[in-house]
């Protein structure tokens, strides 16, 4: 979980992204509110927000129990009605909320849901949550795009070091530029399967829609491993290794650096993870 903070009115308010959604903290958003916390399950008591709620979770949610909260939709707008995030999560298996403890614990909310919470606090103050969010995702964004231009052009700088050392040992003399082409082509494609699994040319089928390549297409952390696989092949070329002793090492230091980039999680998405022997599923 990746925790930030956007500055509302002078109020600080937590962003927690949770499997790549960004969640708010509605015990932040309420902390200079007359209410405090409370005004949150007053919110909740409201038989609008139970439809609204129960609508997001339908749409987005493909395990929300709707029976159980057929249930509580018809006991909403009642005086006896009482209904916090935690009964609410707990009865109908809802991810749309969040009920947090620790160091940045409260109550939090998918960012539809607490942009709607917002109107119902004040107008004023859910234009200006929305400005301050789309400034940090602005900001997230132009810096993502510069970390992967970075190691694309640090990818394709070390691609240079990858195609020398394939010239020097691995193409004879008098060989026509095609089969030269060729050379370099399966040595790209060694990589290529190494860390992705598939060749250039499986990904273009898989992938007929998509504009470029497959390196074009990837993530940050697979294009650090890449210039990295790219210049330890060069070793391994000057080394003399057989491009099938090269693709075991490339594969498994792929794997390895994966997993300390990305997580434990990352591995069964590599070739050869459920393979090698000393990697942990």
């Amino acid at each position: 979980m990746t925790n930030r903070t956007i500055d509302v009115k002078g109020t600080k308010v937590t962003i927690a992204t949770i499997h790549e959604q960004d969640y708010i903290s509605l015990t932040d958003m309420v902390r200079n509110f007359d209410g405090g916390s409370a005004l949150i399950e007053q919110w909740l008591r409201n038989k609008d927000t139970v439809l609204f709620l129960g609508v997001w979770e339908q749409l987005n949610n493909s395990r929300f129990n709707s029976p159980e909260f057929e249930g509580i939709r018809n006991e909403a707008g009642r005086n006896s009605f009482f209904l916090s995030a935690k009964k609410w999560i707990d009865a109908t298996g809802a991810v749309g909320l969040l009920a947090k403890a620790g160091r940045y614990g409260g109550t939090y909310a998918h960012r539809d849901i607490a942009f709607e919470f917002g109107s119902w606090l004040s107008p004023e103050f859910k234009l200006y949550l929305i400005t301050e969010f789309q400034r940090l995702k602005d900001a997230e964004s132009r810096n993502a795009s510069l970390e992967w231009s970075f190691q694309r052009t640090l990818a394709k700088v070390n691609y240079r070091i990858h195609t020398d050392a394939i010239k020097e040992r691995l193409i004879p003399t008098l060989l026509t530029r095609e089969q030269t082409n060729a050379v370099y082509a399966s040595e790209a494609d060694l990589l290529n399967v190494a860390l992705f699994g598939i060749t250039a040319t499986q990904w273009r089928h898989t992938n007929p829609g998509q504009i470029g390549n497959i390196r074009d297409a990837t993530t940050l952390e697979h294009l650090v491993v890449l210039s990295n696989l790219e210049s330890i092949n060069a070793v391994l070329i000057h080394q003399g290794l057989s491009s099938a002793d090269r693709l075991t090492q490339l594969n498994a230091i792929a794997i390895t650096q994966m997993r300390s980039l990305m997580g434990s999680e990352a591995i069964n998405s590599l070739p050869g993870a459920s393979t090698l022997k000393g990697i942990d599923k």
